[in-house]
């Protein structure tokens, strides 16, 4: 399997970026880590290895930035209105440079960009493509959890609200909801097992917002053996990755 890893210069975070990539030609797969933000984290705990048969049949090109989610969401004793801001830079790295070099390394200018995470990577799956339609059409989101003002000890401004997708989605309305339902689609999975609170609740939550909302979705709740884990995501992202894009011969 072709991988490489580079460190990728971001104005925006003010930093390099590590970003690993796997595969020779497919449909590009963005990946957020979970709470660790590390980039190897798919590759460490066997998600890569079991992905393997997509990429290798060029179904799939799989890229896997770091994150500043320590930075951003999980160090607390940090200001909350200084944190919501290093998201903010995150996203514009994430526009502003990392999209358009996944896009160079396709040799596709415009080619949307298939999204996906566990945990908290969840998380920035579902936000970032509901927030970016056009870039982001299709967005598998494993375990995740969307009321982010878990992560803020009940602190929001406006900057929290906009990424916070429990408390947005209710009120996406005109042009803003239309783009969400022309351009994306999110699959929400979550098992009913160990380590699943909060994740279970908040993704019934977000899939229910969605169906009012008539944003496209998809909510797959697995069983209660079906834990908060990898050895879970693995599946739950083969099953869905196969629906998408065909299972690998």
């Amino acid at each position: 399997m072709k991988k490489r890893l580079e460190r990728v210069h971001s104005p925006e975070l003010g930093r390099g970026v590590s970003l690993w990539s796997y595969g020779h030609w497919g449909h590009p797969l963005l990946v957020f880590p979970s709470a660790a933000g590390f980039a190897h984290e798919w590759e460490a705990q066997g998600m890569v290895e079991a992905l393997a048969p997509f990429l290798d049949a060029g179904k799939l090109k799989l890229y896997c930035p770091e994150s500043n989610v320590a930075e951003a969401w999980t160090r607390k004793e940090s200001d909350p209105a200084w944190r919501i801001q290093r998201h903010l830079a995150y996203e514009r790295f994430l526009l502003d440079t990392l999209v358009p070099k996944i896009r160079a390394d396709c040799h596709a200018p415009q080619h949307p960009i298939a999204l996906a995470g566990a945990s908290l990577g969840a998380s920035y799956a579902a936000n970032f493509a509901l927030r970016n339609p056009e870039t982001f059409r299709w967005a598998l989101c494993l375990s995740g959890r969307y009321a982010m003002t878990h992560f803020t000890d009940g602190f929001s401004n406006l900057d929290v609200y906009l990424n916070n997708p429990l408390a947005y989605v209710p009120n996406l309305a005109g042009e803003a909801l239309e783009r969400v339902r022309r351009h994306t689609h999110l699959v929400l999975v979550c098992g009913q097992g160990p380590y699943e609170e909060g994740c279970i609740e908040e993704t019934q939550a977000l899939a229910a917002l969605c169906a009012a909302q008539q944003i496209p979705h998809e909510r797959d709740i697995w069983g209660h053996d079906s834990a908060h884990d990898w050895s879970w995501w693995k599946r739950q992202a083969w099953y869905h990755l196969a629906k998408r894009f065909g299972a690998p011969a």
